[in-house]
């Protein structure tokens, strides 16, 4: 039996952010049994806690969706390092260092657990037979996309910006058109809403491998995509708060900040179940 959490990431109201399931002293599972309890619990991702390999870390996450494992997710990073520490993990410095297939991710603790995006793993143009699956897929006119770039930081995300929140609320996504792609579309609030809201921009994230399609409820990765090209190109300012969920029952907040050359994406993270879990 291996001690277990399972977090919401993204908000700090119940049941409205993005569930993680965790796995503590996860040193022992084989990749197998890392997979098939993910399969079980079908979460957009669960993590497995281990001893860290890097001598600059603190402690290793290993992220596996349904289907399979992944180099770097956002809201795994924060829910993992929020139940490494809620269970007694200690940091070397100020800052909790992560260990990830994708490298090191630095974590700050204040004034919520944030990390620092790591590097994009592609960026820049997406070539027109791309682009025109991904506005079939979204169900959205060519004239509709303000821009469109590659934002891949793991997962393998294509950033659309569709100008207006209310143009990201309103897209109904081909399930059929959508194959293989992972897709984040964002677009921003008017200042009236956004205070009302408390939120300045609008996200959503699709993501599709295989048959299976889904909208993440909050995305760490996508967020951090969408920031890191967006806020370089001057479309979106160095600070910001993005509210996502909003069509699939969930409301988080994610917020974002450029400083110092690297882009933190931040929220708050709760244990909403605790126990043991035999693997």
């Amino acid at each position: 039996m291996l001690p277990f959490r399972q977090v919401d990431v993204f908000s700090s109201r119940a049941w409205l952010g993005n569930a993680l399931a965790v796995v503590h002293d996860a040193d022992g599972l084989t990749d197998a049994q890392m997979a098939e309890f993910a399969r079980w619990t079908n979460l957009s991702e669960t993590t497995f806690l281990c001893r860290p390999t890097d001598p600059g870390a603190d402690y290793r996450v290993r992220i596996w969706t349904t289907s399979g494992e992944l180099p770097f997710a956002g809201h795994p990073t924060l829910g993992s390092a929020h139940a490494w520490l809620e269970a007694g993990g200690r940091a070397r410095g100020e800052d909790v260092v992560q260990q990830c297939e994708a490298g090191l991710v630095m974590v700050r603790r204040a004034p919520r657990l944030g990390f620092a995006a790591p590097p994009l793993r592609r960026s820049g143009e997406v070539d027109g037979a791309l682009r025109d699956r991904v506005t079939t897929a979204l169900g959205v006119d060519e004239r509709d996309v303000e821009a469109m770039a590659w934002v891949d930081n793991g997962p393998g995300w294509v950033g659309v910006d569709l100008g207006s929140a209310r143009s990201v609320l309103q897209v109904v996504p081909d399930v059929a058109a959508f194959a293989d792609l992972k897709v984040a579309i964002v677009g921003r609030w008017d200042s009236a809403t956004a205070r009302s809201i408390g939120a300045d921009v609008e996200v959503r994230a699709f993501y599709a491998a295989g048959q299976d399609f889904g909208e993440d409820p909050v995305t760490g990765s996508a967020n951090a995509g969408l920031a890191q090209w967006l806020i370089g190109a001057g479309a979106l300012p160095d600070s910001y708060v993005a509210r996502q969920g909003s069509v699939v029952g969930c409301d988080g907040r994610v917020w974002v900040e450029a400083r110092d050359g690297e882009v933190w994406v931040s929220g708050d993270t709760v244990t909403r179940i605790e126990g043991r879990v035999d693997l």
